[in-house]
């Protein structure tokens, strides 16, 4: 069954009912359709009445199952979870199971304010001061440092599945192999070489998925909230720490952009291990694997897209990608 659009009448007579249990004598204001984002719709409102607080509505999408990244309470979840600790997300005002996959679920939020910025993808006339950009981002790693350092169990998450990295490589193994020919040129000898190296797990933590401060909001030098937890899970923290370093510090093989005010790796890395309390050993098959995730994710990405009629669509890329994985594999 394909996705059909949202019955905003129907949700927002859903909506008005679950907030007058969670925030008694509010009223709702008119919904405004919030940009980005493939997985879930979002919305914003302000509410009126006994408050001037705004809030946030992710929806699944109607006629689809709520499942993996369309999981909206999934992602209700984690954030209760992490409210008890020093990770900054969003609060979980009220949920809704719907009945899918006609009527979806939805989970209601606070609205927290603040920039969603990724710094190396600004034009250079809309860069930010490099200062800033140094604070977010060693702020950012610090967060990642508390996260990592969160006790699944002690959350009431310890009974989430544990992603393995064997697990991890098969899960883009997999994608790339779903893809034409042409957007798997060169990725067969990486995974290989993933598959036949793979380190010993490190303990388990939660993981966000795609942990960069372009899913964050940040107000001057400080992140506020950590948001968009689509794919977050249970596994080896190494993973999300190598896709934030990448973000922020992309090796030329890639020719991608460095902002002013970047820090290094080295810097960035001290962060976040002083947060979490340890040291990281063996980041360099890790480096490796989420050059190889990114390339299958595009490979993906472009297969579905030829398939809704875009022949020309390509993963443009990925050949930086799959080469600098495979140089930092030896």
């Amino acid at each position: 069954m394909p996705a059909v659009p949202i019955d905003e009448a129907e949700l927002r007579a859903r909506l008005e009912a679950v907030l007058a249990q969670a925030v008694p004598g509010a009223g709702l204001g008119d919904l405004a359709l919030l940009p980005g984002g493939t997985s879930s719709i979002t919305y914003w409102a302000p509410l009126g009445g006994i408050t001037t607080e705004r809030i946030v509505v992710k929806v699944a999408p109607a006629g689809l199952e709520p499942v993996r990244n369309r999981d909206v309470l999934r992602q209700a979840r984690v954030l209760r979870a992490l409210s008890s600790t020093q990770v900054p997300v969003p609060r979980v005002i009220a949920e809704h199971p719907g009945d899918p996959p006609e009527v979806p679920p939805f989970f209601v939020m606070s609205f927290e304010a603040g920039d969603c910025v990724e710094p190396n993808s600004l034009p250079a006339a809309q860069r930010l001061p490099p200062g800033e950009v140094r604070a977010r981002e060693l702020d950012a790693a610090r967060i990642l440092g508390v996260l990592h350092a969160v006790d699944p169990a002690a959350v009431g998450l310890g009974d989430e599945p544990e992603i393995s990295l064997r697990s991890e490589v098969q899960r883009w193994v997999d994608a790339f192999a779903a893809c034409d020919e042409d957007l798997r040129a060169g990725s067969e000898d990486v995974a290989e070489r993933l598959a036949a190296t793979v380190p010993s797990m490190a303990p388990s933590t939660v993981m966000h998925g795609d942990f960069r401060l372009g899913n964050t909001l940040s107000q001057g030098n400080r992140v506020v909230a950590v948001i968009d937890w689509e794919i977050w899970s249970r596994g080896d923290p190494r993973v999300d720490l190598a896709w934030f370093l990448m973000m922020a510090n992309p090796d030329e093989t890639l020719n991608r952009p460095t902002c002013p005010g970047m820090p290094s790796d080295d810097e960035l890395l001290a962060a976040y291990q002083a947060a979490r309390g340890t040291t990281v050993a063996d980041l360099g098959w890790f480096h490796a694997l989420v050059r190889y995730k990114q390339a299958a994710a595009a490979a993906f990405i472009a297969r579905n897209a030829r398939r809704r009629g875009d022949a020309s669509a390509s993963a443009q890329g990925n050949a930086g990608l799959l080469a600098s994985a495979s140089k930092l594999l030896g």
